[in-house]
């Protein structure tokens, strides 16, 4: 089995009517699906890890008609997760469809970058993978980052870190640290996080060291 990492655009930026509400709120940030499954009926279900005012949030998600139940859980300052249980919204349910058609594990779970893009992973066979991308929407265009042969712990490696830890690390992710040239510096993280500079060079050397190890071994 083969892996594809690609970042994922929508042409309006959202891959469903609920993520676009979720998108557009100006109390919230997107910061992954952890969860995404459609099931027999069209419906479909997410789970967000989301960043911001779940109060303000949830008095206005629970008008919004396209959203048949929801649940926040787990809320921790402000991080919090967000289960939704929606109706059938595009590009999401063709998106799912193909996934479905050509048997491929979608990956979760899924990123946001900065720009409102998704960094995905789908595994399958080469041939099924090509194939599900020649079918794939025109309202969707994909960016691949990488290609691999597939092993089930590769997504848990983050696990390997301490809570802090990770949230350096993906933080220094998402604002292009590890880009080709850097996006940004210890000291424009240690900003964003409130800590010193010194400390963030810490985490992320901690945090490279236990990867890569994992990685090589």
């Amino acid at each position: 089995m083969r892996y594809f990492d690609f970042t994922l655009t929508a042409e309006n930026g959202t891959i469903h009517p609920v993520d676009t509400v979720i998108a557009d709120h100006p109390d919230v940030t997107r910061e992954a699906l952890l969860h995404i499954n459609a099931l027999g009926d069209g419906t479909g279900v997410m789970l967000y890890r989301l960043r911001g005012d779940e109060s303000s949030f949830q008095s206005d998600l629970v008008t919004f008609s396209d959203v048949i139940a929801h649940d926040v859980l787990d809320v921790r300052g402000d991080v919090f997760h967000l289960y939704v249980h929606v109706k059938p919204g595009e590009p999401a349910g063709k998106l799912m469809a193909l996934a479905q058609k050509y048997a491929l594990i979608i990956d979760t779970p899924l990123a946001f970058t900065d720009r409102g893009s998704l960094r995905v992973t789908v595994v399958g066979t080469h041939d099924m993978l090509r194939r599900a991308l020649e079918d794939l929407p025109e309202e969707i265009s994909i960016s691949v980052e990488q290609v691999g042969q597939y092993s089930p712990e590769r997504p848990y490696l983050l696990g390997l870190l301490t809570e802090r830890q990770a949230e350096v690390f993906q933080k220094a992710v998402r604002m292009g640290y590890y880009e080709i040239p850097r996006e940004t510096t210890h000291e424009e993280i240690a900003t964003e996080l409130g800590c010193a500079p010194s400390t963030i060079d810490e985490h992320l050397r901690k945090a490279e060291s236990r990867v890569l190890s994992t990685l090589v071994n």
